[in-house]
């Protein structure tokens, strides 16, 4: 496969932190097991001495970093008796965001949209790492309007009597016909990906995939597939 020089440099230099942020817990033995790389590359490289090569690089950050990473996430994720799960250990370290955004583009091997969409408050920095990613814009869905913005796209959904969500859009965010990859940081009753879903329908753009950062049992994450042609990935499973 042929690949610019730029998109080499940014792929080696992602394997490299991806074997930086391991190595943080590990010694280069475990590492060594891990990775089926031998302990003295992984110290040239962790020490910055030489870059991997493409081919390694791409098997670094495609067939290692996700398994490594989904358990450097596993690892952050408190819950407690009631099955409240805490993941702001995650949400707010954007550079293992960062990291998770270009493994998730490499190993699932995603195209570049026109957009990314995500629910604000917490969606939205690991929105800001899926968009760097394609250099394109990251636009939020808020459960409030913005007094500026004269003209809404709005999704409703009744989750109990007498409790209902609502999310709104400016309806220039988007362009019809544009490709928009949808992204969260959790899906649990997959109520606000649906929310999402119902947003960019209204918005006539296509939905490419639909991808949560971690998933609570599987019930959220098939709503979602029920409601959507496109592929829906998860990038870390948690059991209910």
């Amino acid at each position: 496969m042929c690949v610019k020089r730029d998109e080499k440099a940014a792929l080696q230099l992602q394997a490299v932190s991806i074997l930086r942020r391991l190595k943080a817990t590990r010694t280069y033995d475990e590492l060594a097991e891990e990775t089926g790389l031998s302990a003295g590359d992984l110290n040239r490289y962790v020490n910055g001495h030489v870059l991997p090569g493409v081919e390694r690089a791409r098997r670094i950050v495609g067939d290692v970093g996700p398994a490594a990473l989904a358990g450097e996430i596993e690892a952050r994720i408190d819950r407690d008796d009631d099955g409240y799960v805490d993941n702001t250990a995650v949400v707010f370290d954007q550079s293992l965001l960062d990291l998770v955004a270009g493994v998730a583009v490499e190993s699932q091997d995603l195209t570049a949209p026109d957009a990314v969409l995500t629910a604000a408050t917490d969606g939205i920095t690991f929105a800001s790492a899926m968009a760097r990613q394609f250099d394109v814009p990251a636009v939020y869905a808020k459960k409030s309007r913005e007094t500026a913005v004269p003209e809404f796209v709005e999704a409703r959904q009744r989750v109990t009597p007498g409790i209902e969500i609502t999310y709104s859009l400016p309806a220039d965010a988007l362009e019809p016909g544009d490709d928009v990859i949808v992204v969260d940081d959790f899906v649990r009753s997959g109520n606000t990906q649906q929310l999402l879903l119902e947003l960019a329908k209204k918005a006539g753009v296509t939905i490419t995939v639909v991808f949560t950062l971690i998933a609570v049992g599987d019930d959220g994450v098939e709503s979602v597939r029920n409601r959507v042609d496109a592929p829906v990935v998860t990038f870390t499973s948690l059991p209910e």
